[in-house]
């Protein structure tokens, strides 16, 4: 079948994209589903910081490819094998599928599965196949999921069904921002109640962390971001204190607000200053936890020594450290109970003609979630 969709052919196009349309709409041929496949329509999707990656060319990936991992779709098509969906049902689609049966999957860590990571490295899906196409040539999936199109072809293990009732636009920050945000507070690092916490960085992920470590009975949380706006946003949802990345005194101004500093130090922005931002403020014994994809170029200058003589703790958490099966229905259930406000998050409602637009806003960080209704 026809669809439209957004396709990436080059990687850091200068910027403004408005002028240099890295992405372009174009009509791709998608094939039907195969065993272990479902066809589904794209109902809303997120644009997030690791699809500018892809774009500015931080993140490596195979083009030509139809770019986005943040949805929520219906399923139009299960395809052979596949006898648990039926069309019609709502799932939110998962960019780390698990196979459930490699070592990291077995250990209860599928957010590490190593079939999802060669797969989605090589612009497949789970299964190896490609089921995109233009002009008769192959055309990459960004990883396992695409988007940033009418409809999709996603393995089985891509999706995690979700109520019949649950509003599209809601269900598609489930795919990325929550498990991130809050999966980095709750599974990676652990926050007990009463601990004190930084998040330098508050897109979507970020204050998606701030308001877990509300939800887990944070007495200290701090709100670090060059934009006045998110810190604004981050205080309604639950910051305690707010401090404005640009300040040269901010190390010093957090520390002193916090007795010392944080007891949890979590990193958003993807860049390698905010990283360093985030260790300054953790306190000795501390934790600092990253949860963003910077260039693989990037490197991280630490003073060694403190990893022992201060008992330092880091640690990166991809996908939150979330088992999506689990992970998607139990949050959820805590943003049906008015615990977890996903929906505070949204921002912008885009259409596909309007993504390069989108990305110049999410580049100048002007934004925290625009959600694309194909």
């Amino acid at each position: 079948m026809k669809i439209r969709a957004a396709v990436l052919h080059e990687r850091e196009k200068p910027r403004p994209y408005t002028e240099s349309h890295p992405l372009t709409i174009e009509a791709v041929d998608l094939a039907p589903p195969g065993d272990g496949e479902l066809l589904v329509k794209i109902r809303a999707a997120g644009l997030c910081h690791s699809d500018l990656s892809v774009i500015n060319g931080d993140r490596p990936r195979p083009v030509p490819m139809v770019v986005g991992h943040e949805a929520a779709a219906e399923v139009v098509e299960p395809g052979p094998g596949v006898d648990d969906l039926k069309p019609g049902d709502r799932v939110v689609l998962i960019f780390v599928p698990s196979c459930g049966r490699c070592v990291p999957c077995a250990e209860g860590r599928p957010a590490l599965c190593e079939p999802a990571a060669k797969a989605n490295a090589a612009g497949t899906l789970l299964t190896g196949t490609r089921r995109l196409s233009l002009n008769g040539e192959p055309v990459h999936h960004h990883i396992g999921v695409s988007c940033f199109a009418e409809y999709a072809v996603i393995a089985r293990e891509s999706a995690i069904k979700v109520d019949d009732d649950l509003d599209f636009t809601e269900a598609a920050l489930f795919g990325c921002a929550v498990l991130t945000g809050a999966g980095a507070v709750v599974n990676t690092a652990k926050v007990p109640p009463g601990a004190s916490v930084a998040v330098v960085g508050l897109g979507g992920v970020g204050l998606m962390a701030v308001i877990a470590a509300k939800l887990s009975g944070c007495t200290d949380i701090v709100a670090i971001d060059l934009s006045e706006p998110k810190l604004q946003t981050a205080a309604q949802l639950g910051a305690t204190h707010t401090f404005n990345a640009g300040d040269p005194e901010c190390v010093e101004k957090v520390r002193a607000a916090t007795g010392g500093g944080v007891d949890f130090g979590f990193e958003m922005a993807g860049v390698v200053p905010a990283l360093e931002m985030a260790y300054q403020v953790t306190r000795r014994g501390g934790t600092t936890v990253t949860a963003s994809l910077p260039n693989p170029e990037d490197r991280l200058p630490l003073p060694a020594a403190h990893l022992v003589s201060e008992e330092r703790t880091f640690k990166g958490s991809y996908i939150g450290s979330c088992a999506p099966i689990r992970d998607v229905p139990r949050f959820i259930r805590l943003f049906r109970q008015g615990l977890l406000p996903v929906d505070r998050l949204v921002s912008e409602r885009v259409s596909l003609e309007e993504l390069n637009v989108a990305f110049d806003r999410l580049a100048d960080g002007q934004t925290i979630r625009q959600i694309l209704i194909p």
